[in-house]
């Protein structure tokens, strides 16, 4: 495993990170969860990435107690804030009340005293950007957070922030975006906007939430038990990509990756750390041998031939348009 800093930062994450977005508490059940976590762990993956919001908050506890045994200073934990956990009038978003609040839930549910990186996983058009920047930096102060970063934000989003952030003494080293081969929305303005301020972003989604590892084909039904069968939580994430264009221009990818030695999965992750700006890349699992597979991509280098060629072949079916990455303009 191979290590990147985290933007600008002294922060040094590992260059696959483990996810749980859609699976622990949810998809997996937590005997397998933790299976994959200790996969993780072998492969010598040491940063984790979680959110309040997923799976009603049982994920950060089923992180949480796979990790408990873990020495705490060889990990990077990362999780989140914003989407609506709880019925109260502010049990979402971003002001200060229920950062803070926020804050203390996901410590506890982790079974640890701070996080690595506290990310704010949208912007919140109804909070003042102050308000949370300055709640943000009490939690950073008061040594329940090291850094602080963002998801899914705009780049002009970021570079309101990032002043306020500095004047605070706090950290804004990432954003965290989706991006793969397929979705390259930030590339346009997000990148220039990170590289230019020091933020490094740790990417969701680099295998297009598996249609990029080559598993859904044209005509045929997809697997038994894959995220496209899930109705409950995987579903509706991956309809987009299992057009036949898409799932056509991704078959041809698959010479390309056996050429090269790779699974389709790593050339995937392979293609999103060849971006520089790109310190990390989260990977989700539901087996233990999907994280060691996935793993293998970290360190890979893929010469320039070989990027000309996956670009031919994919590009009628990327997404570029940078006006798609968006928040929610009401509370969430």
């Amino acid at each position: 495993m191979e290590f990147r800093h985290l933007g600008r930062s002294g922060l040094l994450v590992s260059e696959i990170a483990y996810g749980n977005w859609i699976t622990h508490g949810s998809q997996v059940e937590e005997e397998a969860a933790l299976a994959c976590v200790r996969a993780a762990l072998d492969c010598g993956i040491t940063t984790f990435d979680t959110a309040d919001v997923y799976a009603g908050t049982r994920a950060e506890e089923v992180l949480g107690r796979a990790l408990k045994d873990e020495r705490r200073d060889g990990l990077e934990i990362l999780t989140k804030v914003y989407w609506r956990i709880g019925p109260g009038a502010n049990d979402s978003g971003l002001s200060r009340k229920h950062i803070m609040a926020s804050i203390d839930g996901s410590l506890r549910r982790l079974g640890t005293d701070h996080v690595d990186v506290y990310q704010a996983h949208r912007f919140d058009h109804r909070t003042p950007l102050a308000e949370t920047m300055e709640a943000f930096a009490d939690v950073v102060h008061r040594g329940k957070a090291h850094y602080i970063g963002v998801s899914e934000w705009t780049a002009t989003q970021i570079r309101a922030a990032k002043p306020l952030a500095d004047e605070l003494k706090i950290r804004l080293v990432s954003n965290q975006p989706q991006y793969s081969m397929l979705w390259r929305v930030i590339e346009a303005e997000v990148v220039p906007a990170s590289r230019e301020l020091g933020l490094g972003q740790i990417v969701w989604s680099p295998l297009a939430q598996g249609v990029l590892t080559g598993k859904y084909r044209v005509g045929e039904q997809p697997p038994a038990g894959s995220r496209a069968t899930d109705e409950k939580s995987g579903a509706g994430f991956i309809a987009r990509w299992l057009e036949d264009d898409v799932l056509n221009a991704v078959a041809r990818l698959k010479p390309l990756a056996d050429e090269a030695g790779l699974t389709m999965g790593q050339l995937a992750i392979a293609w999103v750390l060849h971006n520089p700006n790109v310190s990390a890349a989260i990977i989700g699992a539901s087996r233990p041998e999907q994280v060691r597979d996935n793993a293998k991509a970290s360190g890979v280098k893929l010469d320039d031939g070989l990027l000309k060629a996956i670009d031919e072949i994919v590009d009628p079916v990327v997404t570029r348009d940078p006006a798609l990455t968006t928040s929610p303009v009401g509370r969430p």
